[in-house]
């Protein structure tokens, strides 16, 4: 272990600021953990259905507020495509190479998992098992691919919008708004905020690759600034407190996303800018800082494989006969969420299996100058992960 940290320690660049890495991991280990905490498999006469302790808990809504942290994944997303693009043009690279590599990287291990549940919804099917099970199941492992799609669009974008201001795409989000919810507008015109919505933290990630949002001035606004408007919002506007969608509930912040989650994104950005000094400190530690990378350079994997894994332990305990609370149990209880919080270790080894299965999709072959080389031998490992 100690030699592996030296191996990572030594290929990263010393020019890397690795704080943004740091956001990046973080980002999607929020995701991860949001959808194992507020996503429940119930067993109930033969088949499963999902559920949600947010529908019969409320007042657990501000676990959404710890794990939503999808703003800040595209914040990174525009300040590393913004620098990635600008270094492109600057070596002669054409835009078509560009794209084309980091559309690769992205959608590359999301062909293995569409070909895994294809084959196993089949042989679901096959089996016997009830079309509401197999639709079930496949509903909570595609549907966080809405995200990919997005961010595969704004970075493709990255020429035409590294520049634009947040408050364009942010004004558009109001307007969508106030004509839905104050007018009556239709609904289908929420829609166009999944563009704009998340078109905000990633123009701010673009300024921020030019140079801008440098001081903690900035940080504290966008802060204080966000926090306020959410508050202010839910409490005297209508909209759910819940960070993400509830099963039954009238209004979705995420789905699509609301001037809420936008707001609530700003005031993530803002404590994300804050934390990048101490974040640098921190991760001025060898060990630290392999723990990062190691988590970066598997990012895609685990986005994809960790509703998965999730799944098949919960597959796995109906073997035991009955209902295991916190896996197969409704989800209404204080007893409920102590119990799904004992079976996160075994989520986590589920994942590391889907890892190893896995991984070598999102890696790709090794580039030329970014290997970790161990005992004569290259490792199949990138430091600087491209997306």
């Amino acid at each position: 272990m100690r030699e592996l940290i030296r191996r990572i320690d030594h290929a990263t660049p010393p020019d890397r600021d690795r704080a943004v890495d740091a956001l990046r991991a973080l980002a999607i280990l929020g995701v991860v953990l949001g959808h194992w905490s507020v996503t429940a498999l119930v067993a109930d006469s033969g088949t499963v259905h999902g559920a949600s302790p947010l529908q019969y808990m409320p007042r657990l809504a501000p676990v959404s507020w710890l794990f939503e942290t999808l703003a800040v994944f595209f914040l990174v997303g525009g300040q590393v495509g913004a620098s990635s693009y600008a270094s492109a043009r600057a070596r002669g690279t054409t835009y078509g190479q560009w794209i084309g590599a980091r559309m690769a990287r992205l959608f590359r291990p999301v062909a293995a998992l569409l070909v895994v549940w294809s084959v196993a919804a089949v042989a679901m099917l096959a089996s016997g098992v009830g079309l509401d099970t197999v639709h079930t199941l496949l509903k909570l492992v595609l549907s966080p691919l809405w995200f990919l799609l997005v961010f595969a669009g704004l970075t493709a974008a990255t020429p035409l919008v590294s520049k634009l201001h947040p408050l364009w795409p942010f004004a558009v989000v109001l307007s969508v708004d106030v004509v839905r919810y104050g007018l009556g507008g239709p609904a289908w015109l929420g829609w166009v905020n999944v563009a704009a919505g998340w078109l905000v933290p990633y123009c701010l990630g673009a300024a921020w690759a030019r140079g801008r949002l440098q001081s903690r001035t900035t940080g504290w606004t966008l802060l204080l600034g966000g926090t306020t408007a959410t508050a202010l919002l839910v409490l005297f506007a209508g909209y759910p407190a819940s960070m993400v969608g509830v099963p039954g509930a009238a209004i979705s912040n995420l789905n699509p996303p609301t001037l809420v989650a936008v707001t609530f994104g700003l005031a993530q950005c803002g404590l994300a800018l804050l934390l990048l000094g101490p974040l640098r400190r921190v991760l001025a530690r060898p060990a630290v800082w392999a723990a990062v990378a190691l988590v970066n350079l598997s990012a895609m994997t685990i986005f994809l494989w960790h509703q998965t894994a999730m799944m098949a332990v919960t597959a796995t305990g109906l073997l035991a006969g009955h209902a295991l609370p916190g896996l197969h149990t409704v989800p209404d209880s204080p007893g409920w969420v102590l119990a799904r919080l004992a079976w996160f270790p075994v989520f986590a080894l589920a994942l590391l299996i889907c890892w190893t299965a896995f991984h070598t999709y999102e890696q790709g072959r090794p580039r030329k100058g970014s290997r970790i080389v161990a005992e004569g031998r290259p490792a199949r490992m990138t430091v600087v992960p491209s997306a």
